[in-house]
């Protein structure tokens, strides 16, 4: 499948939304893959707890658009194998929610990770998609009931155009992956989160001081509460170089250091952190009907609750600056389709800090008694910057 830059001609659809999304480059959902890759952990417990099923809110009005375009979305490649799309609401609806900015009347997303659940549940994989991505957004349905037309903008633009169904449409015209499920999350339901497990241990090179982000913490082990959590996650300016890139592997690291820290026996085997860190899962969801109750969700992360950390997978995919604006990105190709590609068949892939350079020439069309899985640039829950 090949992509071909085009210019941004399409995106002015956006108008002053995607300079006014720009201007606010947060990053909200870090708690989403630890929602159901964390989960797994609890699973045992949560029979015990139907009664939290009330809190979950079903995207009905999603299903009826996604159905309304069933054939056009992909078929099924690899049965058994489970894709979930995870996407981080910045709303400002929600208790507690306005301290962080008025509501413009939009829904925006800054945070989107596509998780794939390997069919024998013996790994999964969390796909980072960049808010700046240049793709082709389809026509969706906006809130007020009117249909946008067809348009070449940021990822990103699909949510506040139209929700998480337009999300999840533009998803699969991007990857070819069927989406199986999706839940989105928001400030609230991730600050609950870090809080009800007791807080979350990273490791910092040296002391952050972030106004925007209102976020003060000193170098070294530091155990962050919701509150400082919400900060790490968006802060961009006063850690590391600044990119977008840096942001997304932190965004990752601190994904696998909540997976750790909910698989820990102070949460497994502490009813009071137990409920609580159940309340939180659920209490800021909104997810398709096919996992709007707590019966749902037990049978999907029962069968993932024993994944080793090590086989947890956090990437970002292939993309490098878009040739039309620095500020934006492209997919990098054919790097991106080979990822695609072996997520729609369930074909295994591994992640390493930095992945490893293309072969000499001299050694290309060497042959071997085994064709490795590639590897692309990422960690696993087991490698989080601490220990």
């Amino acid at each position: 499948m090949t992509r071909s830059p085009r210019t941004p001609g399409g995106s002015s659809a956006s108008g002053t939304g995607i300079a006014r999304r720009r201007r606010r480059r947060w990053a909200k959902g870090a708690g989403l893959g630890a929602a159901v890759l964390a989960a797994a952990a609890v699973g045992a417990g949560w029979a015990a707890y139907a009664e939290l099923s009330s809190n979950i809110r079903a995207d009905d009005a999603a299903a009826a658009e996604l159905g309304r375009y069933e054939r056009e979305r992909p078929a099924v490649r690899a049965p058994g194998a489970r894709n979930i799309l995870l996407i981080g609401s910045d709303t400002r609806a929600g208790d507690g929610n306005d301290r962080y900015g008025r509501d413009l009347g939009s829904q925006r997303s800054d945070t989107t990770i596509l998780l794939h659940l390997a069919a024998d549940r013996r790994g999964a994989t969390a796909v980072s998609i960049p808010r700046d991505l240049m793709v082709d957004v389809p026509g969706c349905l906006r809130a007020d009931g009117t249909r946008g037309e067809p348009v070449f903008a940021m990822f990103n633009h699909a949510f506040e155009l139209g929700g998480s169904a337009c999300t999840v449409r533009t998803v699969e015209k991007l990857t070819g992956i069927r989406v199986d499920h999706h839940m989105v999350v928001d400030f609230s339901g991730f600050k609950d989160l870090v809080d009800a497990v007791g807080g979350v241990r990273v490791c910092l090179k040296e002391p952050v001081d972030d106004k925007a982000a209102a976020l003060r913490l000193p170098a070294g082990e530091v155990t962050l509460d919701g509150e400082q959590a919400l900060g790490y996650v968006r802060a961009r300016e006063s850690l590391g170089d600044g990119s977008d890139t840096e942001r997304m592997r932190r965004q990752q690291r601190f994904l696998g250091a909540l997976v750790t820290r909910m698989r820990g026996d102070d949460v497994l085997l502490n009813p009071v952190r137990l409920y609580s860190v159940l309340n939180a899962a659920t209490s800021s969801l909104t997810t398709d009907p096919g996992l709007a109750d707590l019966g749902d969700l037990y049978r999907l992360v029962r069968t993932v609750r024993d994944i080793p950390t090590a086989r947890v997978q956090f990437l970002t995919v292939p993309r490098e600056s878009y040739v039309y604006d620095a500020d934006r990105d492209q997919l990098v190709e054919p790097e991106a389709e080979k990822l695609f590609e072996r997520l729609r068949l369930d074909q295994p892939l591994v992640v390493a800090g930095q992945a490893p350079q293309k072969p000499p020439a001299s050694q290309k069309g060497t042959k071997s008694s085994a064709s490795p899985a590639p590897t692309y640039t990422g960690n696993t829950a087991a490698e989080h910057g601490c220990g």
